[in-house]
């Protein structure tokens, strides 16, 4: 005859303990969380539209301001241009929202660079150091007042300042005196100066 199991504690046939249970229980939302982020990470995630290589949008070309032909909405050498990402192509948009866009709705803006212009236009420049150059016309254009009187008063320096000024000036070396850019045609020739910097990328020279 089996003997009875004193009252008050529990049975072994009854279960687990409670704390082996809850221990089990942690182990197994644990194991389901582990899943969970596994396959998160497995994902490939959703990148951004503005995140797109070149060949996955076409060139927008910026809408140009007639009188100063730079970009429209100029601001702090910066304008941004609206880009449309090509038909099935799927990216975050502006909103943040993932879109699928059929090649008409805009998906991120571009910056590009656009210079300072103040009204001084680099053809009249140019017209006023060739034929009016020994009068200091051009220097009184581009505000450099003491500098055109000088000219005026010494007939272009007896002619060669006029031709160092036009050299000067046609390219583009001598500009307005408040330190913005002459009004060029935005696809016309301009000169762009480049700088050497400490932070400018060096390429390793290989020779034979």
């Amino acid at each position: 005859m089996a003997a009875a199991w004193p009252a008050g504690r529990a049975s072994p046939a009854a279960g687990p303990p409670a704390l082996l249970r809850t221990l089990w229980l942690v182990t197994v939302a644990a194991g389901h969380c582990g899943a969970a982020a596994s396959g998160a990470v497995g994902g490939e995630e959703t990148p951004k539209c503005e995140d797109l290589r070149v060949g996955q949008y076409p060139p927008e070309k910026p809408k140009i301001n007639d009188a100063t032909q730079e970009p429209v909405n100029c601001t702090n050498y910066t304008a941004h241009v609206q880009c449309f990402p090509a038909p099935n192509i799927t990216c975050k948009d502006l909103s943040g929202n993932e879109t699928h866009f059929t090649g008409s709705e805009v998906g991120f803006l571009k910056p590009i660079s656009c210079r300072n212009v103040n009204g001084y236009s680099y053809k009249v420049a140019v017209a006023l150091s060739l034929f009016l150059g020994w009068l200091g016309a051009d220097r009184f254009y581009l505000g450099y007042p003491a500098l055109g009187l000088l000219k005026f008063c010494t007939v272009g320096f007896c002619g060669i300042g006029s031709l160092i000024d036009f050299v000067l000036i046609s390219m583009q070396i001598v500009g307005p005196s408040d330190g913005s850019s002459y009004i060029i045609d935005y696809y016309g020739t301009r000169l762009t100066r480049l700088s050497v910097t400490n932070e400018t990328f060096r390429k390793t020279q290989l020779y034979p």
